[in-house]
């Protein structure tokens, strides 16, 4: 195999792959496993327990201690400090070390610290600094301690939200999304001196006749709800105090919408990913559904809902 090894470099592993570079001062122990074409820069140190895929960059100052596992095409900046023992004590070794997996295409930024057992999700982005301790959404971007989410990214590039501005003609108007079925609804809205009402009615702006709803307030303005998609089941969502920004996903396009208003409303039908965060204080987001709450039709990981989009 073609690789390099600097001559200042100790690397008593014998699964090192083709066009890999290891710089002075790394140290990767023997049982480690690095793929092809990977840049491990120096002062680097991998304990046994560890695998790294393909196209993986491991910038100066890391350690990557038992149980960590780096996925492919992952950038881990300097410093990043990994940890696999939720209690540690000198002299007192676990047996099992919880596994730490980052998955494909993640960024870690320099300094941040992950903490054990958690899941960083394909191309999501770490901020410089961030203490992450909890799993990490594929696509999110976090920053600060602890981690929280502040935006999505789509591929390489910060997906910018998109708002809607409230239309100035009398008549409701729909937007279609790029996201597949995605609607966007201006709902009429009626001020007098009383105060202000808003209303949708089956076959006038409401798609579909509801048989639940559910209100969504007092929530945490760095927590994230949703993260998931439904198999047959149809969402319509209000805002109808505060704000909120919601995520739609069809496994090919997506868009981030601002709710800030209680006349603007988004049709979300079967199979889109969704994710609602950014709340602030005081929202409160009405959410009318097609149907009573049904488990099964829940899909919870983002990597088995593109593989159900790709059976459709």
């Amino acid at each position: 195999m073609q690789k390099f090894i600097h001559p200042h470099a100790l690397v008593e592993s014998a699964q090192i792959g083709d066009n890999t570079k290891i710089w002075a001062f790394a140290h990767i122990l023997p049982q480690a496993q690095i793929g092809a074409d990977c840049n491990i820069c120096d002062h680097v140190f991998i304990e046994n327990n560890v695998i790294v895929g393909d196209r993986v960059t491991i910038k100066c100052g890391v350690q990557l201690w038992d149980g960590i596992r780096i996925e492919d095409d992952v950038f881990i900046g300097p410093n990043v400090t990994f940890t696999n023992d939720n209690f540690p004590r000198s002299k007192q070794y676990t047996e099992d070390f919880l596994i730490t997996t980052v998955k494909q295409g993640a960024s870690i930024g320099a300094n941040a610290t992950i903490l054990p057992g958690l899941t960083i999700g394909k191309n999501a982005m770490v901020g410089a600094g961030a203490v992450v301790t909890r799993n990490i959404p594929q696509n999110a971007i976090v920053i600060g301690n602890p981690a929280y989410i502040t935006g999505y990214v789509s591929q390489t590039s910060v997906k910018q939200p998109t708002k809607f501005e409230i239309p100035q003609q009398d008549l409701p108007q729909v937007i279609a999304l790029p996201v597949k079925g995605v609607k966007i609804y201006k709902l009429p809205i009626i001020h007098d001196m009383r105060g202000s009402l808003s209303v949708a009615e089956y076959g006038q702006y409401l798609p579909f006749i509801p048989r639940r709803y559910f209100l969504v307030f007092d929530v945490v303005s760095k927590e994230v709800r949703g993260e998931h998609a439904h198999i047959t089941l149809h969402e319509f969502l209000v805002c109808t105090k505060g704000s909120c920004s919601v995520v739609v996903d069809d496994g090919i396009n997506s868009e981030e919408i601002v709710l800030d208003s209680p006349n603007i409303a988004i049709y979300i039908p079967p199979m889109i990913w969704t994710v609602q965060y950014k709340y602030t204080k005081e929202t409160v987001l009405l959410v009318l559904a097609s149907d009573i709450y049904k488990p099964e039709d829940y899909i919870r990981d983002y990597d088995e809902f593109i593989k159900a989009v790709k059976k459709i």
